[in-house]
């Protein structure tokens, strides 16, 4: 039988070229595709806890995260197959006039190891653009806005009013991060959520969706 510890190991290590074929070992097996996503969300909450409790850093979790998103793009069709559904939905984007996306694309990758489906909009995303977005996912349920400078924080407050002013502020739940960020400057725009890594994101993204 496929070892579902060695595909959470694979994924801890970061063995991203690993990972996909220990995946596709299981479902050949016929191994519940739930009970494989499962495993693998397991994995990244032991790396999240590592990283809170400063035992592994950014790039640990990175190649960790990239190794989930191998084996998760592996799994997807058995689980569309199967009409396994997502825990949630969520979109992502670096706000208007930054142009950073390490942090962005870490908390994406977090996110998406608690079995959240995450649209990614990229960096220097307008306000414009996320209502668009939203406008055309109801489904979608949590809004991620990240900024990486001091001069682009006010682009957080300009996104938050562009998504009460189209009347859609009561659909989600928007949480927002990034060095400059502060929880003082979260409670000040009215936004629902910050926290200040990946990791802590991760488990504050799947909290907003129960």
């Amino acid at each position: 039988m496929a070892n579902l510890e060695e595909l959470q190991e694979k994924i801890i290590k970061g063995k991203r070229k690993e990972t996909g074929p220990l995946v596709q070992a299981a479902l050949d097996e016929g191994m519940n595709p739930q009970e494989i996503l499962d495993s693998m969300i397991g994995a990244m909450g032991i790396i999240g806890e590592r990283f809170s409790r400063g035992e592994c850093f950014v790039p640990e979790m990175l190649v960790a995260a990239r190794a989930m998103t191998a084996a998760t793009d592996v799994l997807k069709p058995a689980m569309a197959a199967g009409g396994t559904e997502p825990v949630g939905y969520a979109v992502i984007g670096t706000v208007q006039g930054d142009m950073h996306d390490i942090g962005k694309n870490l908390v994406r990758m977090m996110i998406e190891g608690k079995g959240i489906e995450v649209d990614d909009l990229g960096v220097d995303v307008a306000p414009e653009a996320f209502v668009d977005y939203l406008n055309s996912h109801p489904q979608c349920k949590v809004v991620a806005l990240s900024a990486l400078l001091t001069t682009t924080m006010p682009a957080l407050d300009a996104t938050i009013k562009a998504i009460s002013d189209a009347g859609l502020r009561d659909n989600v739940k928007i949480m927002i991060g990034g060095a400059p960020v502060t929880q003082e400057f979260a409670d000040e725009i009215g936004a629902d959520a910050y926290t200040a890594d990946a990791g802590a994101a991760a488990e504050k993204a799947a909290e907003l969706m129960a």
